[in-house]
């Protein structure tokens, strides 16, 4: 399985954004494909929170009803799942959040990574690069590597 984090979400939600047009077609691959991939809860809430911030949208942010609409239309793909902590994830937490460099925002970044090792996640599609702290959890950057598929 593999797992998408939020960047790719807001870019793919927000076409305008640099990044949007490909992030929107990496998507739509995996809703309508058969390979069974992930969204970890807090990107889902991350989500919700970036693209609905006036602070960064200003006149275009995206209404809280139309950024649940998105959120829910991926989450119709029957071949997306939702994971969350699970009963050994605060071992694989723990583990992270006591390396050096794990601070601040850099602790939501190893919460994610915990719950996708927790749940055998096979690689994480992200543009973060903080996620190399985290070397049990194998990451790509899928809008680097368009051409070679996702």
């Amino acid at each position: 399985m593999i797992a998408v984090d939020t960047n790719l979400l807001v870019y793919a939600h927000r076409r305008e954004a640099r990044h949007g047009d490909r992030a929107f077609a990496l998507m739509r691959e995996l809703a309508e494909g058969d390979l069974v991939w992930a969204v970890p809860w807090p990107c889902c809430y991350e989500f919700l929170s970036v693209v609905t911030n006036r602070r960064i949208w200003q006149d275009r942010v995206t209404s809280s009803g139309h950024a649940w609409r998105q959120m829910a239309a991926w989450m119709a793909s029957p071949v997306q799942r939702m994971i969350g902590e699970t009963a050994d994830f605060v071992d694989i937490l723990g583990s992270f959040v006591r390396r050096p460099h794990v601070v601040g925002g850099v602790v939501h970044d190893a919460r994610i990574a915990a719950i996708c090792v927790a749940h055998g996640v096979e690689e994480l599609l992200t543009r973060d690069r903080d996620f190399s702290l985290f070397p049990e959890l194998r990451t790509r950057d899928p809008l680097a590597s368009r051409l070679a598929g996702y």
